[in-house]
C-alpha cells in the first residue's frame, strides 16, 4: 500500500490513501476550489456625491440606437399553453405529456409569463445543449476523462504505475473505477463517480468541497453553482433527492435551474438573442458588451467585448484591474467621476441596476454625442471545453439557439393556424 504525506491547506495534513491520491488526480488541478457567483439580487444603488455645477458639463443621455424589437408576447391561458407545448415539443419525444407537464410547472413556480416567446427561448436552449436529454449522452466521455487524468499525471509527475493502481480499487459496484470509467455515457454518471470517490474519504466532503468537476448537468446543462447559490435566495419548490446536484440532473431540476437563468431576470434587451447569449456567457453580458463597446469609442483603447467589466478569480472579483477599469480610470475627468466611484459603480456589472449608475449613463451620454450607441452587444468570447471537438463563440451559441427560436415560433403559428380552421364554423349558403 502506497502512503505518505499531503500538503493542500496548512491546516490540513493527512496520510496519502488510495482514494485521496484518486481524489487529487481525478478531480483537481490544485487544492483551490472554484466558486461560481451567486446569482444576481437586487440592490440599491449608492448615491454619487457630485457637484452640481461640474455634473452639467455632462452630456445628456442620449436614446440608444433603434433596434427591432419584439412585439410584446400574448399570454398564453392555461388550455392553449397545453396545446401550444405539445406542438412545439419534437414529434418523436418520448413522454411528451411529461416534459409539457414539467415545464407548465416550472414556469408557475418561477412566475414566468406563460407566453410563446418564453416556452420557444427555453425549448431552443434544451435542442441546442441536450436535444431533449435529461442527462444527455457525451461522445467519447472515457476518452476525455482519461485525457484528462493524464494531464494531471504529467504535472504531478506521478508514474503511470500509480495511476493504474489507483484505478484498480473496486468501486461500490463490484468494478474498478476503470471499468466504470471505460464505460461511461453521462456527465451524471461521471458525476455519481466523483461523489462516490469522495464519500470513501473520512470527512470527504469537508477536505474536498466544491471539487467535483462537473459542473453543469441536466437538459438545459444548468451549472450546478447557480443552482445552489439560486436555492439559498429563493425556495427550491420541489422534493429533493439527495442533493441539489441530482435536481439538476433530473428533467424537472434541470428545466427550473435552467429556466432562471434564461429568464428569471430583467433586461433591457429588445430581441431575445441577447439572453441566449446572455445564458451562455453570464448575465448581463450582451449589455455589458455594449457598454465596452461605448467605452472603446470615447476612451480610443481597443478592448475585448467579453461581457466582463472586471477582472475574476475564482469568481470573485480580483485585486488586478481589468483593461476596461484601466480604460475607464484613463478618462476619469471627462467622466467627472473618481477612480473610488468608477470602481463602486463596476461592482454593480452582473445586476440590473447597473444600468441606472452614474458610470453606465455617462459612459453612454459621451458615446452618444454623435450618435445613438446599442445597448445590447453579443460578447465576442471563445469557448473552451474538453467537449468541444471544433472552434465554437458565444455569438454562434447565441444565432443558433436564436434559429432554433425562431423555428418553435413557427411550429407554434402553424399549429394555431390549424386550430383556428378546425374551429371555424362551416360556411352557410
Amino acid at each position: 500500500m502506497l502512503s505518505g504525506i499531503i500538503h493542500c491547506n496548512p491546516y490540513i495534513v493527512i496520510p496519502l490513501n488510495r482514494f485521496i491520491l484518486l481524489v487529487l488526480i481525478v478531480l483537481t488541478t490544485g487544492c483551490a476550489s472554484t466558486v461560481e457567483p451567486p446569482p444576481p439580487t437586487s440592490v440599491d444603488l449608492p448615491k454619487t456625491r457630485t457637484d452640481p455645477a461640474k455634473s452639467a458639463a455632462v452630456p445628456a443621455p442620449t436614446k440608444p440606437a433603434a433596434s427591432s424589437a419584439l412585439p410584446p408576447p400574448a399570454v398564453l391561458s392555461e388550455a392553449q399553453t397545453s396545446e401550444f407545448i405539445l406542438q412545439i415539443l419534437p414529434g418523436n419525444l418520448k413522454d411528451k405529456e411529461g416534459w409539457a407537464e414539467d415545464m407548465q410547472s416550472v414556469f408557475h413556480a418561477l412566475h414566468v409569463q406563460p407566453s410563446a416567446e418564453n416556452y420557444c427561448a427555453v425549448v431552443a436552449i434544451i435542442e441546442q445543449e441536450s436535444s431533449f436529454q435529461a442527462d444527455p449522452f457525451v461522445p467519447g466521455l472515457p476518452a476525455i476523462v482519461m485525457r484528462e487524468i493524464e494531464q494531471r499525471r504529467e504535472k504531478y509527475s506521478i508514474p503511470p504505475t500509480v495511476v493504474s493502481w489507483m484505478l484498480s480499487a473496486t468501486s461500490s459496484n463490484g468494478r474498478s473505477y476503470q471499468q466504470r470509467i471505460d464505460t461511461l455515457k453521462t456527465e451524471k454518471e461521471l458525476s455519481d463517480l466523483i461523489e462516490e470517490i469522495i464519500a470513501q474519504i473520512p470527512a470527504g466532503k469537508k477536505m474536498f468541497p466544491n471539487t467535483n468537476p462537473i459542473r453543469t448537468g441536466g437538459p438545459m446543462q444548468v451549472s450546478i453553482g447557480f443552482a445552489e447559490a439560486h436555492a439559498k435566495v429563493r425556495h427550491y419548490p420541489y422534493p429533493v433527492h439527495g442533493n441539489l446536484r441530482n435536481e439538476v440532473f433530473s428533467r424537472r431540476g434541470g428545466l427550473y435551474f435552467g429556466t432562471a437563468i434564461l429568464l428569471d431576470y430583467p433586461v433591457p434587451y429588445h430581441q431575445l438573442i441577447y439572453r441566449f447569449a446572455d445564458y451562455n456567457a453570464g448575465r448581463y453580458s450582451s449589455r455589458n458588451a455594449a457598454f465596452q463597446l461605448a467605452l472603446a469609442k470615447i476612451s480610443g483603447r481597443k478592448l475585448a467585448t467579453d461581457g466582463d467589466l472586471l477582472r475574476y478569480q475564482q469568481g470573485r472579483p480580483a485585486a488586478a484591474s481589468s483593461t476596461t477599469q484601466l480604460a475607464l480610470s484613463n478618462i476619469g475627468k471627462a467622466l467627472q467621476m473618481s477612480d473610488a466611484e468608477i470602481n463602486r459603480d463596476l461592482q454593480l456589472e452582473k445586476l440590473s441596476t447597473f444600468s441606472q449608475s452614474h458610470l453606465y449613463q455617462r459612459v453612454f451620454a459621451l458615446a452618444g454625442q454623435t450618435a445613438p450607441q446599442p445597448r445590447e452587444a453579443i460578447p465576442q468570447i471563445n469557448l473552451n471545453s474538453p467537449k468541444f471537438q471544433r472552434k465554437l463563440t458565444t455569438e454562434w451559441f447565441a444565432n443558433r439557439v436564436n434559429k432554433r427560436f425562431a423555428d418553435c415560433l413557427k411550429r407554434g403559428a402553424s399549429s394555431n393556424n390549424k386550430s383556428t380552421k378546425k374551429s371555424k364554423p362551416p360556411t352557410r349558403h
